[in-house]
């Protein structure tokens, strides 16, 4: 393993999203992580599908695409956690890991001796990191959250979808889980500081991340726009509410994303849009008015802009330095030039698919690159290795551990 956190080790017990993704990143970044699942059945995800991956006979093999999309570069192993041998196993893991992750229910992990005061007990210098949906005190701690309740309880479906008033108005969901993803990336810095805090003192600890926490603290200018004017900001489609015109735009064949950011770049695509009198007009020379005057303004610009077709405008804009891009699908996306020349797709070996690809981590390390060794694993697919190499377990032990369901 090469990486800049290769020497750290990571014990997974979290399944379906926000762990999962954290785990991902750690293995991403170099961790060896073991990803611990239910023997037969698994994460979840493996089932949520079609799509599912094929394997070389193009026969659906058992792993969802969902699955495969959160749990590249970690170990799989099958344990089960109710029987005291399993938890005898876990608790040998978590001996020799830095980190775990956890998103069980508030004290469904204590009736197996597996909590954090439980495993603190056996090593002190563990991080422990517990994702749930609504953290481990307050009146909704032991509330199962879920994204996309979490997006509408944390406001941001308030501010997401087509304004009221208008054809398909009503609140909408973002299209990817983003609650789950964010926490995630919260796990991921938060355990990353308590690595630097043990570095210093020697002390592990405790965190407690929740899905609506998470959902509150990225509402970012939005939630500072609520507190500064005690107004709730509304859902404004694609539109920005603190910068005008920054929305999708329709073209004379779609649509186009535009991006004016300041003033002067304002005038430069209103000299491209042949409306040189607007930057003029007191009503939408500066940001601020055009913020005040937005539904007088973006009918003009619409106007304007439904002339030409979108290659046009992005050619144009484009040269003159205004922000602007296309509205991509996903196919799209990937046939991009400068995704392509980003190189972010990777191609890993599966031992069922032959090879699988994925998305990268996009972070690039001058001194530290990230090698993708692993690709998503088989259900188990290290079951034994980990037992053996990590645990000092012999074949008779694991042959025995097999046949009473413990692994």
């Amino acid at each position: 393993m090469s990486g800049p956190l290769a020497h750290l080790k990571v014990l997974d017990l979290s399944r379906i999203l926000a762990g999962p993704w954290a785990g991902q990143v750690f293995a991403d970044f170099g961790a060896e992580v073991i990803k611990v699942e239910r023997p037969l059945k698994g994460d979840d995800t493996r089932h949520w599908g079609p799509p599912y991956l094929k394997d070389a006979e193009g026969a659906d093999t058992p792993d969802a695409a969902y699955y495969l999309s959160a749990n590249r570069g970690k170990k799989s192993i099958t344990v089960d956690i109710t029987q005291p041998a399993g938890q005898e196993l876990i608790r040998s893991l978590a001996r020799e890991c830095d980190i775990l992750l956890e998103n069980y229910k508030v004290g469904g992990l204590a009736k197996y001796g597996l909590d954090y005061p439980s495993i603190k007990a056996i090593n002190p210098r563990i991080i422990y990191c517990s994702i749930t949906g609504f953290g481990q005190t307050g009146p909704y701690r032991n509330r199962a959250g879920y994204d996309a309740m979490i997006q509408g309880m944390g406001g941001l479906m308030s501010v997401t979808g087509v304004p009221e008033g208008q054809p398909g108005a009503g609140p909408q969901k973002v299209g990817v889980a983003v609650a789950d993803l964010m926490t995630g990336m919260y796990a991921v810095s938060s355990v990353l500081a308590a690595v630097v805090h043990r570095e210093r003192t020697g002390v592990g600890q405790s965190i407690d991340l929740a899905l609506l926490d998470t959902q509150v603290a990225w509402l970012a200018n939005q939630a500072q726009n609520y507190l500064t004017s005690g107004k709730s900001p509304q859902r404004q489609g694609t539109g920005h509410p603190n910068i005008v015109p920054y929305q999708a735009v329709p073209s004379k064949d779609g649509y186009f994303m535009l991006a004016v950011g300041n003033d002067e770049q304002f005038k430069r695509f209103c000299a491209i849009a042949g409306l040189n009198e607007l930057p003029q007009e007191p009503a939408y020379a500066t940001n601020s008015a055009r913020v005040m005057a937005r539904e007088q303004l973006m009918p003009l610009i619409e106007s304007a802009t439904r002339q030409q077709g979108s290659a046009w405008w992005l050619d144009k804009l484009s040269d003159a330095h205004v922000p602007c891009g296309p509205i991509n699908d996903l196919e799209q996306v990937f046939a991009d030039p400068q995704v392509q020349a980003r190189g972010m797709v990777i191609e890993q070996q599966h031992p069922l698919a032959g090879k699988v690809r994925t998305v990268r981590n996009p972070a690039l390390f001058s001194e530290s690159p990230l090698e993708y060794e692993q690709g998503p694993p088989v259900l188990g697919e290290h079951t034994e290795a980990v037992l053996r190499e990590t645990l000092g377990k012999s074949a008779e032990e694991i042959a025995a551990l097999r046949d009473a369901g413990v692994v």
